[in-house]
């Protein structure tokens, strides 16, 4: 007998082509609705030019930090690159196959300024963050695992190289997702859900999509995203506030969810983690005995 195994509950993420500012403001913004955009990058240079082989030539000396799944390991190394390596090297193990080793949150545009002039903000909004451009690489199967970002900024992933699947939840779709407290992360793994382990995760619904080159997802402020890399590939992420409220709640953010969690890892590590972990699955427990009541 067949026993059909529970999935998770996921719809496709809409996805458009050209918006006026007031559109995507109406319909994408103010709901806080993620949506893959088309033909914000159709005119930059960077989608043509950015190949592997032009930042091997002219970057491939640069040292680049790398990460794996131990960068979310409790201990003194929480959230610190496993090591420094060629950005060459990095890129060669990236064009030889699967690997769980990724670049994550890179500002090279701070040792090579030039780069800039190869892609532009958006025009959908205003906000955006000049200072902190991001570049994210990954090798086939390696994956981010799910969080929300610790600035509560609205984030536009532009894709240049590879697919990406990405499965978002909304904010308030934390209770069911077994949020790490004094964290923006879950360790529930969504490529391969345990839904006895996590029973609260089957009342989850999210959305999925899949990113090809030339395509921005938008990310609202405080979704949470899982990605995983389907085959080698990397992205730039642009990020934007409405006004200075929003900056300030991203500082505090970091703060409370950041300073404090790397702080106690340093000093508790494990038994930091394991009282964080049961913290979790309390409120996960309280939150299915009240939808048990409904």
């Amino acid at each position: 007998m067949n026993i059909c195994k529970p999935v998770l509950a996921l719809t496709p993420v809409e996805r458009r082509g050209r918006l006026s500012a007031a559109e995507f403001e109406q319909e994408y913004l103010r709901p806080l609705k993620p949506v893959v955009l088309t033909k914000v990058m159709s005119h930059w240079p960077a989608t043509t030019k950015w190949t592997v082989a032009f930042f091997k030539e002219h970057y491939g000396h640069l040292m680049v930090p790398v990460v794996s799944r131990n960068f979310s390991r409790p201990g003194k190394t929480y959230l610190e690159p496993d090591r420094y390596i060629l950005f060459r090297e990095y890129l060669e193990i990236l064009e030889a196959g699967p690997s769980d080793l990724r670049i994550f949150l890179w500002n090279i545009f701070r040792q090579a300024p030039e780069l800039r002039r190869d892609f532009s903000f958006p025009t959908l909004m205003d906000g955006f963050v000049n200072e902190v451009p991001f570049l994210f690489f990954g090798c086939a199967g390696s994956r981010v695992a799910l969080h929300y970002d610790l600035d509560l900024s609205h984030v536009f992933l532009n894709q240049f190289h590879g697919h990406k699947r990405v499965i978002l939840f909304p904010p308030e779709q934390g209770r069911h997702l077994y949020h790490m407290p004094f964290t923006v992360a879950s360790h529930v793994d969504l490529s391969q859900p345990d839904f006895e382990r996590y029973p609260a995760l089957k009342y989850a619904r999210g959305q999925e999509a899949v990113l090809a080159p030339g395509e921005t997802l938008f990310i609202p402020r405080g979704y949470w995203h899982y990605i995983e890399y389907l085959d080698g590939g990397y992205s730039m992420s642009l990020r934007a506030f409405e006004s200075v409220f929003y900056r300030l709640q991203g500082l505090a953010s970091i703060t409370r969810n950041y300073a404090l969690d790397k702080l106690l890892n340093r000093v508790a590590g494990e038994r930091w983690y394991e009282y964080k972990t049961r913290l979790a699955h309390r409120r996960a427990e309280k939150i299915l005995a009240e939808e048990a009541t409904l």
